[in-house]
């Protein structure tokens, strides 16, 4: 230890030696001076500070301190006093525990004047920021509270606290005082610095010595300028385009935190007597004496102030105003902020609960702001934070009350601040009520009789609550948009399973945007609102519920909408179920009280009676006979009569103005969240509901507005999942018979509800392939209903709609029965090589080869056991065919089905509905692929002259699914439809070519271009019918003999096709065409095409076509 401290002096002395002979400072030394102060601080950085004996610091402090006499402290330059105030910190850091308390005392001063700018006599030298900076971290150095473990060799044994005691004592004294009051107010000023190192350390010097050093009766005197300063920069008063740093931000409340606490805290006030305290009965009885007299305040030391109650209600007031200007800073983006905030409202509401009662609801309020922080550290400090100070007895009373009245006064105000779009209000107001909700579970856990907080939220929705007066007012504020009503001719969820019939699986609700609340933020907290009060009060606010429920059911009113979504949401909190996605499985209720399971069942069943109420049968009145327009009116008048002038006999019709008051959409859509979120409760005991539900349901389904329709599939595959199905087809499937039922009532005569059928495709398409097993009830119930209403255009359309669903449905299902091609009977006599012939020609002189005609007798021309077996496996052929002759397997179920709705269809193909007669004949088409040949042909034969005339019908989609019939026939039944393509068809087919060509020279949608042909869509009508027609050729010529004539006509017809500027798509199907004519008469097809190209001219030079390029397509057909 010697040795190094020698080696330590040996260093310091060529430093200090030239420091004192440099001491006084001139202009041409100056530079000189601070290389030796830079060396001196590199030297003593180097050695641990507290390795620095006390006679070193001494030796080293001595140059030092001579500069600082020879010299004005402001002719001193900056620079130089840095560097001096830099080594004076490390030296502070050994003289703490070994100098004398003069000499800290004129360290202390020395520094603050320095940081105040207030050296010598007069006006002092404002130095520069780094200048001050230095002098505060040396003060820093001088003041901070230090451990016995940093004490030095030379100090071991010594007390930090006794040290410390001795300072304080120091300071306390009445001549050291002012310079206490002076050095505070200077770190007041450079604490609003913009240098930031200069104002963090000025923070924690304020706050280290009015924690540590101002006695306590001198902390009043400094708390309104204290507290004044510190909220200005807390705020950024001076920056307000911005928030103010994070880490300044938490210096300043932690300032604020401890000044309030010492100067006005319950301790302090009731040692000095402004307050008394009542802890025992002995307290209690000497309430009610008469108060001590107010001391009177000393003359010798005019800023200490004695605590007294004027004095505590004055300064009370105007630090409840400064408290309230915090506010604004639960919003800071910064944890560190936050989390300061958060330690400063604990802090004063644990040691003010008695001196500050109107600043709790202010503190309170910030805290459970904060709760609801998006930083999860912010958010646990802050709840825990309340959860603390409600365990503690004296002050939990008047704090469980505090934050009952808070959740009263804020759902009070909402309405207010929804009315005049205030989000911010609007979510500072909803997340208020949702933190306290939130903390009533916990404290009735948390300490024994704490729970007033869940009676209190108990009493605000019960009968008792007042929800008709605050209910009715929110009502009347809080307003939907209607969605954007988009109506299309097919139900947005039909859309949507077309797709992807899986989907429904996947889809989750729509959302709904308030009127009134235009941020997001504001709209989810008000949700998250009521799902805490909900999920606080848990069955005592079914009374609550019950009241919108009510309101909501009675008409369909804006105010009935909102009733409903309110219902929804307090509903979501008591069963734990959110709709949007944002169950937490924490939270997730599994079981739930009888009470509630009893009211969800009865709301299921009210609102599904919405879509049941069927339509009373009354004889008509008088009165109704007088509204009939047929019927003459007698009116009495007063006045004068109108003349109108117009010569018009009749009166003009007014027009119904709409209610825009009215959301029936909307109305439906809640009625749907109801409905979900009652099966999330009763869970698997929702199923007996399920008779009144699924139609409602199914029936919003097929609604022509997407919001709604989607909603619907929402809601179906909420209650799957809700009930234990694996999908929302498994449980129609399960539950068939009762929508079935369902839609059968709708179409009766008594009550005939068009949308029932619609109802019952979606309820086909959702069950899917399943739906064979049932589909025998839907098709039996289609047909009754096609005798009964056969002359209802709109109802056959849409029962013909259910039966294609369900003859898809089997086309899906069943294996396609597609009889095996037969071999043309001609096809000997077809050549397709002259190689046998030029053998023979080559051969035919050729000598015979020798012959022996020697007779030997009868031989066997092979082998005997060869011969046995030929014999055995003969007679084995022979009794299999005698035992099986040619036999049709049965039909199965969903053949059969489908064979007798084509027997029973096709004599609609006559309706006179061109969209029924186009629906049947996609009907046998569908069931072309499914049935056998025995099973399909008689009703083809039966029908075909029907088919025949579609083909000549006046509307071109008839004529299309017509075309597309005959296709289907060719490809599965060809046989059958040989002779009938080239004589009914093929004659059709030509004249119906010549039309569209014709056509398609004044349709707006045909292509344009030199011999341009179709349409540039794909999904036009003609295009389709162009595209059937070549398939069924295609079809035709490959399973068909056809004649030469006849071929040459389809082989010059459909050139047009190949051209280049033809759709791909037909493209395609006319090379396809083409190689099955090239397959029969391969020298046909390339004369027809070489002569329309101009490559073959003399006799066929008639065929060319300039218009038509068809080169590539040649090109491709050739390969």
């Amino acid at each position: 230890m010697k040795d190094e401290r020698e080696r330590l002096f040996d260093k310091l002395k060529p430093i200090c030696v030239p420091l004192l002979e440099k001491s006084q400072l001139t202009p041409p030394n100056v530079s000189d001076m601070l290389q030796l102060l830079s060396a001196l601080e590199d030297t003593l950085g180097q050695h641990s500070e507290s390795t620095l004996p006390a006679n070193l610091a001494s030796y080293v402090f001595f140059p030092l301190s001579t500069i600082l006499r020879r010299n004005p402290s402001n002719n001193i330059p900056d620079q130089v006093m840095e560097k001096l105030l830099r080594v004076l910190a490390i030296l502070s850091c050994s003289w703490w525990w070994t100098s004398e308390l003069e000499v800290w005392s004129q360290m202390f001063m020395l520094c603050g004047s320095i940081i105040g700018s207030l050296e010598g006599k007069g006006k002092g030298k404002d130095r520069s920021d780094e200048t001050k900076e230095a002098a505060a971290r040396c003060l820093l150095a001088l003041l901070r509270e230090r451990a016995d473990s940093e004490a030095p060799p030379d100090a071991q044994g010594r007390s930090a606290q006794q040290r410390l005691a001795q300072f304080q004592a120091h300071a306390h004294s009445a001549r050291f005082l002012p310079v206490i009051g002076q050095t505070v107010d200077f770190l007041l000023s450079t604490a609003k610095s913009p240098h930031r190192a200069l104002q963090r350390l000025s923070l924690q010097l304020l706050d280290i010595i009015l924690r540590l050093y101002a006695p306590a009766r001198f902390i009043p005197s400094v708390l309104p300028g204290v507290v004044s300063t510190m909220t200005r920069i807390a705020l950024a008063s001076q920056k307000s385009k911005s928030w103010a740093n994070g880490e300044v931000v938490a210096g300043a409340l932690v300032i604020i935190q401890e000044v309030v606490v010492l100067s006005i805290g319950d301790a302090a006030c009731i040692a000095d007597g402004a307050i008394r305290s009542v802890v025992d009965l002995e307290d209690f009885a000497r309430f009610n004496d008469a108060p001590e007299a107010e001391p009177q305040p000393t003359t010798s030391a005019p800023y200490l102030v004695t605590r007294t109650s004027s004095w505590l209600r004055a300064s009370a007031s105007q630090l409840h105003i400064a408290l309230n200007t915090l506010t604004p800073l639960v919003n800071h983006p910064t944890p560190s902020a936050l989390i300061a905030l958060a330690n400063m409202g604990k802090e004063i509401l644990a040691a003010t609960s008695l001196t500050l009662p109107q600043s709790q609801p202010l503190l309170l309020s910030c805290l459970l702001s904060l709760s609801n922080s998006s930083y999860p550290q912010v958010a646990e400090l802050a709840n825990s934070s309340i959860l603390d100070l409600l365990s503690c007895v004296s002050a939990r009373h008047s704090l469980l009350q505090t934050l009952a009245q808070i959740a009263k006064d804020s759902l009070s105000s909402l309405p207010r601040w929804i009315g005049s779009q205030a989000d911010s209000k609007v979510e500072h107001v909803a997340g208020q009520v949702e933190a306290i909700c939130r903390l009533a579970p916990s404290t009735t856990s948390k300490a024994l009789g704490s729970s007033s907080l869940s009676l209190g939220l108990n009493l605000l929705l019960g009968p008792s609550g007042g929800i008709e007066r605050w209910g009715w007012t929110l009502l009347s504020v809080l307003e939907f948009s209607t969605p954007p009503v988009t109506v299309h001719h097919a139900p947005g969820a039909q859309l949507f399973l077309e797709s992807d019939p899986k989907s429904a699986e996947r889809i989750i609700f729509p959302e709904v945007t308030f009127k009134n609340v235009l941020s997001r933020s504001a709209s989810d907290a008000i949700a998250r609102m009521f799902r805490a009060l909900g999920r606080a009060s848990g069955d005592n606010c079914l009374y609550a519920i019950e009241w919108f429920a009510s309101t909501g059911r009675t008409s369909q009113s804006r105010t009935a909408v909102t009733a409903l979504w309110c219902t929804g949401r307090l509903l979501e909190g008591v069963s734990g179920t959110h709709l949007d996605g944002e169950d937490q499985p924490s939270e997730r209720v599994t079981t739930h009280t009888k009470q509630l399971e009893r009211f969800a069942r009865g709301l299921a069943r009210d609102i599904a009676d919405l879509w049941t109420i069927e339509p009373t049968e009354t004889v008509d009145s008088p009165s109704d006979l007088q509204d009939d327009d047929s019927l003459p009116q007698t009116k009495f008048t007063k006045g004068l009569s109108v003349i109108r002038a117009t010569v018009d006999i009749a009166e003009p019709r007014r027009f119904a103005i709409p209610d825009l008051n009215l959301q029936p959409l909307l109305h439906k859509t809640f009625c749907l969240h109801l409905l979900a979120i009652s099966a999330s409760i009763l869970q698997a005991n929702f199923t007996p509901l399920l008779v009144h539900v699924l139609y409602p349901i199914l029936h919003s389904v097929v609604s022509p507005t997407p919001h709604l329709s989607l909603t619907a599939l929402a809601t179906l595959t909420f209650i799957a999942n809700a009930t234990s199905y694996a999908s929302p087809a498994n449980l129609l499937f399960s539950h068939f018979d009762y929508a079935l039922d369902a839609v059968s009532r709708r179409l009766g005569r008594r009550w005939l509800d068009v949308d029932a059928t619609k109802v019952l495709v979606i309820l086909v398409r959702l069950v899917g392939s399943d739906v064979v097993q049932k589909a025998g009830d839907v098709v039996e119930e289609c047909f009754d209903r096609l005798d009964e209403y056969h002359g209802y255009e709109v109802l056959v359309e849409g029962l013909v709609e259910v039966l294609g669903e369900v003859i898809e449905v089997i086309e899906q299902d069943e294996l396609h029965v597609k009889d095996a091609p037969k071999e043309d009977p001609l096809a000997s006599l077809k050549v397709h090589s002259l190689d046998s012939l030029l053998d023979w020609v080559s051969h035919r002189n050729d000598p015979p080869e020798e012959y022996d005609d020697t007779d030997y007798g009868p031989a066997p021309r092979q082998a005997w056991g060869d011969l046995n077996k030929e014999e055995d496996e003969g007679a084995g052929d022979q009794i299999k065919q005698e035992s099986n002759p040619d036999e049709e397997k049965p039909l199965t179920p969903a053949q059969a089905l489908a064979k007798q709705m084509v027997s029973r269809s096709i004599y609609f193909l006559t309706h006179g509905s061109p969209v029924i007669r186009a629906r049947i004949l996609l009907l046998l088409k569908s069931a072309t692929p499914v049935l056998s040949e025995s099973a399909l042909l008689p009703s083809v034969h039966q029908a075909w002259p029907y088919v025949l005339n579609r083909l000549n019908d006046t509307e071109v989609f008839v004529v299309s699914a017509a075309a597309a019939l005959v296709e289907s026939l060719v490809s599965h039944v060809g046989s059958f439809m040989g002779q009938r393509i080239w004589d009914d068809i093929w004659p059709r087919f030509i004249i119906i070519l010549k039309k569209l060509e014709a056509a398609d020279g004044q349709n707006a949608l045909a292509r344009r271009g030199c011999g341009a042909v179709g349409t540039e869509s794909a999904y036009t009508h003609s295009h389709r019918l162009y595209r059937s027609i070549l398939k069924t050729m295609t079809a035709a010529v490959t399973g068909v003999h056809m004649q030469d004539a006849s071929g040459w006509e389809v082989i010059l017809l459909f050139r047009r096709f190949l051209h280049r500027e033809a759709h791909e798509e037909l493209q395609a199907c006319a090379r396809e065409l083409y190689r099955a004519l090239r397959k029969g008469n391969e020298d046909a097809v390339w004369l027809a095409l070489m002569a329309t190209s101009g490559r073959v001219t003399r006799d066929v030079a008639f065929l060319k076509e300039v218009k038509w390029d068809i080169d590539n397509n040649m090109t491709l057909i050739s390969r």
